[in-house]
């Protein structure tokens, strides 16, 4: 990747910051490039998110949508959604792991992200992570150029959101300005060369455009333009229509044979993501656009070519982009439905393959509209933007040019064509404020790493926890365990203490660090060592207690609660712990620190979820393995495996309240916890209904009087397991 100024600040800022970033420039300055860059080498464990299905595809991603179970409908911050999408928060566990040891948000193609979208993923963000925190405490990465694709807002939807936001667009997230975030503006044009072109481009784009650089760009301007034989000349229309009747209409003027090839489609892909046409009709002489790169550098996305030869089975093409090229054979190339899941042995962020579309790489290319030509490079186009509508349609059309002179306007370039909208403008106009300098961002790293260390010793969460418990048992159980109570309420107090010289030592730790932006200090080092050492045996009379408690009661809905509370105090201290016991015998550097502390969590949570031993398992006999597998346990497979009830219903074709019978089958056995398939803050809100309502044993009343999204099936279930 060939780096300037703008990008290198770029990568330190994601490296080694934790600050989010707005990363933004003209077409064809690298953005894509940089995101391809970083999920190559970065060390922080990222999630790569776009807003469609072509977009994700494209970035290599997965759609917002998918990965956080957001239902279409608009978000109002502060409000749920209601019954008919409660999608919104059912998250399985294994998506939530990843959710809360995830580094780095990486969301492209911003400017199509609505501020009402952004806020959604801050909530599902601060459930899963810090809720105190804008995002979960994650660093968000935005990428993506403001003067090009625009999001999607319905009338309706805008009455509504209106009174909430200036504007639908991601910077008036609530959320985004609760935190901090830098800008950074690429401006070192890669595609484009001539500093003329470079110069007018800009000027339409700004929406500075005067009548002399219509005049200038007008000149490229041909009545009843023609392309010479043989050429490579696209036509970028405004809309669909035009370009589909040009396509069919050269292709019809053709003499050969029109062949069709249908799409390989396994597994589950969207028909909204397909990639390339699911039957792709061609004849020999067909002029079409690659859509894909080629591994063997024989074409590349964006480049004209023409079918030199065709049948039922083979498509040999050329590139017209020079008389050298040679007619090649192409085969099918194959587009993947990714999601992230983790990997059990190294308990790294993977991405797994749910679909598979296998096509030729191909696309008629008399004629394609400009928002299919986004991100593409031509070396000659005809332009058609007399019928423009929307934001930054002539700028996008005009930018996939690579010369001034490979570009031809079927009409002229009037004013009404360029189309800017003033909310953008104001916007861009001050974002010079956002962006970093050197010195800023020396602040940042060095604040990066406090806040890191203010985390490893911070025991305000722990104490939090510990006194949830303290709560439980002080009032439910202080005739029972008057002995324990004690116990718990000495021990307690050791936290002001522990808090206290806390507190000191981060003075102590700062001051070490002086101005400094990473911990090379060797005394930095040793006072983290030592005061590591310090605190985890401080600690050390919590884990004796939280091992001699054992509290027995017959009462169902008590005794559920006391366990979730245990289970949060036990896990909270563990991960302190474990973290302190690392850092007594290694020095603290930023990546180490993200590493094992996202491992801890995962071996925290996936300790009751070990697979058993290949080498234990009986081997099945001969009508064991002809035995039909029920029903449910395909679902209960498939669950274990990360798929949420959704996916499962969706892939075998039921209703999902049938999957949660079947699930609900193995809570009952015991293989499933309860908060498996009923999602917490839906099992939080019933336990509290029955702890204020004792007597209530109506599921009408009870479905009447909770949340909306709160499921008929999932009041059911938890009652019957409570009454057991």
């Amino acid at each position: 990747m060939k780096m300037n100024a703008e990008l290198e600040m770029a990568w330190n800022i994601v490296e080694k910051t934790g600050s989010n970033l707005f990363l933004t420039g003209k077409a064809g300055t690298g953005k894509t490039t940089f995101l391809k860059e970083l999920r190559d080498k970065l060390p922080k464990r990222m999630v790569v998110l776009a807003p469609t299905g072509i977009a994700a595809i494209n970035a290599g991603g997965v759609t917002i949508h998918s990965f956080f179970q957001l239902p279409l409908s608009p978000y109002i911050p502060g409000t749920t959604f209601s019954s008919k999408d409660s999608r919104f928060q059912k998250i399985n566990k294994l998506k939530i792991n990843i959710i809360r040891t995830m580094d780095l948000l990486v969301i492209d193609e911003i400017s199509m992200v609505r501020a009402d979208l952004l806020d959604a993923i801050d909530s599902v963000m601060r459930r899963y992570r810090v809720h105190s925190k804008p995002f979960g405490g994650v660093q968000l990465l935005m990428i993506g150029d403001l003067h090009q694709l625009t999001p999607v807002v319905k009338g309706d939807e805008w009455t509504m959101l209106s009174e909430i936001y200036d504007t639908p667009y991601f910077f008036s997230s609530k959320a985004l300005n609760m935190s901090e975030y830098v800008t950074i503006e690429l401006k070192d044009i890669f595609r484009q060369q001539d500093a003329k072109f470079i110069n007018l481009l800009n000027q339409i784009r700004e929406n500075r455009a005067t009548d002399e650089t219509l005049r200038e760009l007008n000149k490229r301007y041909i009545p009843d333009f023609t392309p010479p034989a043989n050429s490579d000349y696209i036509r970028l229309t405004t809309h669909n229509l035009p370009a589909q009747k040009i396509n069919e209409r050269e292709l019809s003027l053709l003499p050969s044979k029109e062949f069709v090839f249908t799409a390989e489609i396994e597994g589950t892909f969207p028909e909204t993501s397909y990639p390339a046409d699911q039957k792709l009709v061609l004849k020999q002489g067909a002029q079409v656009m690659f859509i894909k790169n080629d591994p063997e550098r024989r074409f590349f996305n964006g480049m004209i070519g023409e079918v030199i030869y065709v049948n039922n089975k083979e498509i040999i093409v050329k590139g017209k982009n020079s008389e050298d090229d040679e007619p090649f054979y192409l085969n099918r190339m194959e587009w993947t439905n990714s999601k992230y899941t983790l990997d059990n042995d190294t308990k790294e962020i993977k991405e797994t393959v749910e679909g598979v579309f296998r096509q030729f790489p191909l696309r008629l290319a008399w004629a394609i509209t400009i928002h299919k030509s986004q991100g593409l490079t031509f070396e000659h186009a005809i332009i058609d933007v007399v019928r423009s509508f929307a934001h930054g349609q002539t700028y996008v059309a005009l930018s996939r040019c690579k010369t001034l002179e490979g570009m031809v306007l079927s009409s002229p370039l009037q004013h009404r064509s360029i189309i800017s909208d003033r909310t953008l403008d104001s916007y861009l106009h001050d974002i010079s404020s956002h962006v970093p300098t050197e010195s800023s961002l020396s602040s940042l790293e060095r604040n990066y790493i406090i806040s890191l260390l203010d985390e490893l010793f911070d025991f305000t969460a722990l104490q939090s926890s510990f006194n949830s418990l303290l709560r439980i048992i002080d009032e439910h159980f202080y005739k029972k365990y008057p002995k324990l109570l004690d116990e718990y309420r000495n021990t307690g107090k050791t936290f002001i203490g522990i808090i206290d010289v806390a507190r000191k030592f981060r003075h102590q730790y700062i001051e070490l660090l002086g101005t400094q932006h990473d911990t090379s200090d060797k005394h930095l080092q040793e006072r983290i060592h030592k005061a590591a050492d310090y605190f985890l045996e401080q600690l050390s009379p919590f884990s004796v207690l939280r091992e001699k408690t054992t509290i027995q009661t017959e009462n169902k809905l008590l005794k559920l609660q006391l366990q979730e509370r245990l289970n949060a105090f036990s896990d909270d201290l563990m991960l302190k712990g474990r973290l302190l016991k690392y850092q007594t015998e290694n020095d603290f550097s930023v990546c180490d620190y993200l590493n094992v502390k996202a491992r801890i969590v995962l071996n925290i949570d996936g300790a009751s979820q070990e697979k058993p031993d290949k080498s234990k398992r009986a081997k099945k006999t001969k009508e064991e393995k002809q035995k039909k597998i029920p029903t449910k346990q395909i679902s209960y497979d498939m669950f274990r495996k990360g798929m949420t009830i959704e996916e499962i219903a969706i892939e075998r074709g039921l209703v999902e309240t049938t999957i949660f019978n079947h699930l609900a089958h193995y809570v009952r056995l015991g293989n499933l916890q309860l908060d498996d398939i009923i999602p917490e803050y839906h099992l939080d809100e019933i336990l509290d209904f029955l702890h204020y309502n004792p007597d209530c044993e109506s599921i009408a009343q009870m479905k009447a009087a909770l949340d909306p999204d709160i499921s008929y099936n999932e009041i059911k279930l938890a009652l019957e397991l409570l009454q057991n």
